[in-house]
């Protein structure tokens, strides 16, 4: 007998010889049922996997984060099966989980459309119902070429000659169909319950153009037919509130053939923009930050002081002037610094928290533009935290406390993640662990719940990132927070401290929104394009029956503005009924309608977005209580 440790802490004893299913069999039935794979001391592995003694074992079931992730990566494996099977021929690339689903990756002679996605899943299907077993097998590298190269698979031979010679190989196999893979995999085909194909696209071989293009097929699997139900339903729901859509129709902006990536603002959209800046500084105003503005475009020189230019040079925008090569800023941090440098400080100064709405460039390739989402200039909310060593928890505490009332007023949920040291990163291992050190011990003081993101840091510093939910439960990687050694070395930042001597600043940098541009796009498929009124960039539409009543809503109009209410008039000569129905899709919060009752009476006619028709009030009720749904932010 050998003794193995449960999830829960209890030791478990087991006959020698068992595996990850025989465990599972032996706490329950239903447990054996339902359990696809095992993590054993960490790792994941198929079910059928031996035990040891003193193992620690978690069995993995559908409904958890692993479980999914290897159904989606089985259900990739049967897409393969299936397309082997329909289209003979077809080499197979490399079919990886992404979120939600997975894709595979395929050469072969015919082009694929949108209407063989159900031939395919009709095939898959059928594998499902044999319900054939995944099995495994460690072979050499030699055998594993030798096996590929068999079945003519040479996208496959080139993945494992790039393996290690001492390395074992393992195949899967499920029925007449083998795959290179490391696992682990559901038992048999039977345990994939909910998939759907969803697109076909061309894909560069290992993504560079200059290997040829394979045709990808994506997918998307979920541990119950409800939760694919769920999905679809979202995603439908998502294509009714694109921001692309909707901001045309609201007439918030624009993104035209003559500037790819670059978006055009029209007076609505910059009324909302406006209004998020407004209460951005408002915010930082209270929270005692000062404002400065630097250059958008400024020499190679100091891109290569930064670092950004042996980083980034390839997503930076650059120009000759007067024989000097300069480029668009893509960050506003340089900038930062030098405005820092300008003046001496001592450390009393400390903190000095600097905030920039700056314009930034980044040359994105145009398959990656989308919207709003992914532009090529947008403007940044950017702040600079220059302070003391013993300044960094507090002041961290402080930006989480202004991000957390932005997202709450916002109603927005969020979820927090400390990205670690990457691979390409900048400074010595004592400044990147007390960085990271200084970062855990603020959340852990804040009291929020993180994950850590591994090997995910800026180059120049570890980062806290804050991921927004939306109404339609997707995340949004918005806020961060980044801590920086680097940049104040290198760019000789100084104060002098209470002993008289000369010292090195600490900086944070950080963003609330991110990206305007881009937080106005998840803004408008968030509230699909129904804003609060604080944020409508019209606020009140007024409708005057007929033209005999256009005068009186011109009287209205005129005292709502001397309010500041944000308001217009339709003042052309269509019914009220066309009138009333533009407005409903224009997702005006407030209708005033005015006829010849209102006129006499001196008041108006009202119709909400959320009651609809309200009735009869006064003006001043009105004005009152827009106003204070304005400052309540509602």
């Amino acid at each position: 007998m050998i003794k193995v440790k449960l999830i829960d802490g209890c030791m478990k004893e087991i006959e020698e010889g068992s595996n990850g299913y025989s465990l599972a069999a032996s706490i329950s039935k239903k447990l054996a049922k339902e359990a696809i794979a095992a993590k054993i001391n960490g790792k994941l592995v198929d079910l059928n996997h031996g035990l040891k003694n003193d193992d620690k074992v978690e069995i993995i079931t559908a409904d958890s984060e692993d479980g999914i992730e290897i159904i989606r990566h089985s259900t990739a494996h049967v897409m393969a099966q299936a397309v082997k099977r329909i289209y003979g021929n077809v080499k197979l690339a490399i079919g990886p989980t992404i979120k939600n689903g997975f894709y595979y990756d395929f050469d072969l002679d015919i082009s694929l459309t949108q209407d063989d996605l159900k031939k395919i899943e009709d095939e898959m299907n059928k594998i499902i119902n044999e319900d054939l077993k995944f099995k495994r097998d460690d072979v050499s590298k030699e055998e594993a070429l030798k096996i590929m190269s068999e079945k003519g698979e040479y996208y496959k031979v080139e993945l494992i000659n790039a393996l290690d010679e001492s390395e074992k190989i393992s195949l899967y196999e499920q029925g007449d169909f083998t795959d290179l893979c490391r696992g682990p995999h559901i038992p048999s085909t039977k345990f994939i319950k909910a998939f759907k194909l969803t697109s076909v696209a061309g894909a560069y071989w290992r993504g560079s153009e200059k290997n040829k293009m394979l045709q990808r097929i994506y997918g998307v699997a979920f541990s119950s037919k409800k939760e694919l139900e769920k999905y679809l339903n979202m995603i439908e729901e998502a294509k009714k509130r694109d921001h692309r859509k909707l901001g045309r129709e609201l007439k918030l902006f624009e993104i035209m053939d003559e500037g790819p990536g670059f978006p055009f603002f029209l007076p609505k959209g910059v009324i909302l923009k406006n209004i998020l800046i407004d209460y951005w500084r408002k915010l930082h105003n209270e929270a005692g930050y000062v404002e400065i503005e630097t250059p958008i475009m400024l020499n190679k020189e100091l891109w290569i002081r930064s670092g950004h230019w042996d980083h980034y040079k390839e997503n930076m925008y650059t120009s000759m002037i007067d024989n000097k090569e300069f480029a668009l800023k893509p960050m506003n941090c340089p900038g930062g610094m030098l405005v820092y440098k300008s003046e001496g400080h001592s450390y009393r100064d400390l903190p000095l928290r600097v905030g920039e709405l700056g314009r930034v460039h980044r040359h994105e390739i145009s398959g990656a533009l989308h919207g709003l989402m992914r532009v090529r200039a947008f403007t940044q909310d950017d702040a600079h935290i220059f302070m003391l060593p013993e300044q960094i928890k507090s002041e961290i505490l402080g930006v989480i406390k202004l991000i957390d009332e932005v997202y709450d007023t916002l109603g927005f949920k969020y979820n927090v993640e400390l990205s670690t040291r990457p691979e390409d990163s900048m400074g010595s291992d004592e400044e990147w662990n007390m960085a990271e050190r200084s970062l855990k011990e603020a959340l852990d003081e804040g009291g929020l719940d993180y994950k850590i993101n591994e090997g995910d840091g800026a180059f120049y510093g570890p980062k806290i990132d804050f991921h927004i939910e939306d109404s339609l439960g997707r995340s949004w990687q918005c806020g961060t927070i980044q801590l920086d050694f680097q940049l104040p070395q290198r760019f000789e930042l100084e104060y002098i401290g209470s002993d008289g001597e000369k010292h090195r600043p600490i900086v944070i940098h950080r963003v609330i929104f991110g990206s305007i541009e881009r937080f106005i796009g998840i803004l408008i498929e968030h509230f699909a394009g129904k804003f609060p009124v604080w944020i409508s960039p019209i606020q009140v539409k007024v409708l005057p029956i007929s033209d005999s009543f256009m005068e009186y809503g011109h009287e209205v109009i005129d005292k709502l503005r001397k309010y500041g209410i944000r308001c217009e008039i339709d003042n052309r000569s269509e019914k009220i009924g066309y009138k009333i129905r533009e407005a409903r899709n224009e997702r005006v919060p407030y209708m005033i309608i005015v006829g010849e009752k209102e006129k006499n009476h001196g008041n108006i006619s009202l119709r909400s977005r959320d009651m609809g028709e309200e009735g009869s009030t006064s003006l001043e009720e009105f004005i009152t209580r827009v106003l204070k749904e304005d400052q309540e932010k509602k």
